[in-house]
């Protein structure tokens, strides 16, 4: 079941958040046996408590140029270090968060290129971001949305610590094509308690006609988000990536999400088939 969504655009007009209430879900069911809900708060040990796990798992698929690579290791590295993401960051309930980054592909194809670390101040970002900056570039064959959802839920479930909010931030620039149903895999992560970001990665839009004719923002917002306070940042040009990373881990971390019409059309637009390419 999806349980709620949102979108966040970069555009001319400020953006205008408000603060989500988030807390653990109640221990639902899981809907395999490889998945089950987060930890109860009796649980929860001083040491390993964090405001938020967050997986950062991006897309290194062959239709990813190089360039495209390198501006998006540099919007995270600045992202990761700037003053709003740790001012976030400090002014949490415990002040501190667990993130890892992992780069993904097709099926199987997942590197992690900086493990678990807890963040909470200066330092402790710069030596993450430092990890990022200074790994080698892949490129490898396929997307699968699927795999790549998969493995961060493992990741989430074998690390040391315990997050009042457990959250996967997935880039890419192109539907799932490998490793089946992404709305199945959606809704599996879900039931776990976990809540899922995107950041459609647009930048090829209006030289790549299959790219333009999906609307990659909208395949994200039906196909691939979800959880509370989820929402979906697209990336339009190389010019606004470190704009839009920032923004996302701000809203992440913090918890906030963009005010929402009270009314939408159901006729604004069609839905997307999120099978189309499973």
């Amino acid at each position: 079941m999806r349980l709620s969504a949102c979108t966040c655009f970069l555009g001319g007009s400020a953006l205008s958040a408000a603060a989500l209430l988030c807390g653990l879900l109640s221990a639902a069911p899981a809907l395999a046996r490889d998945f089950r809900p987060p930890s109860a708060f009796s649980s929860l040990s001083p040491a390993t408590e964090v405001d938020v796990e967050l997986v950062l798992a991006v897309d290194i698929s062959q239709s990813m140029d190089t360039d495209e690579q390198e501006v998006q290791r540099a919007g995270y590295v600045a992202a990761l270090t700037s003053d709003e993401v740790l001012d976030a960051i400090r002014f949490g309930p415990t002040g501190r968060i667990a993130v890892t980054y992992v780069e993904w592909g097709g099926v199987g194809e997942h590197f992690t290129v900086a493990d678990w670390t807890l963040i909470e101040d200066r330092a402790s970002a710069s030596a993450f971001a430092a990890r990022i900056a200074e790994a080698p570039l892949r490129q490898v064959q396929r997307t699968s949305i699927v795999s790549a959802l998969d493995r961060a839920v493992e990741m989430m479930r074998s690390n040391p610590y315990q997050g009042l909010r457990k959250v996967i931030d997935i880039s890419g620039d192109g539907p799932n094509n490998q490793g089946g149903s992404v709305t199945e895999m959606r809704d599996r992560v879900l039931a776990a308690g976990i809540t899922i970001n995107g950041l459609p990665l647009m930048m090829k839009a209006e030289t790549t006609a299959w790219q333009a004719m999906l609307h990659l923002d909208h395949y994200y917002e039906d196909c691939v988000i979800g959880g509370p306070g989820s929402f979906s940042i697209p990336v339009r040009s190389k010019e606004s990536f470190a704009d839009a990373i920032r923004m996302k881990l701000v809203l992440e971390i913090a918890g906030l999400v963009q005010d929402q019409p009270k009314v939408m059309l159901a006729s604004s637009r069609q839905p997307i088939r999120c099978n189309l390419f499973d």
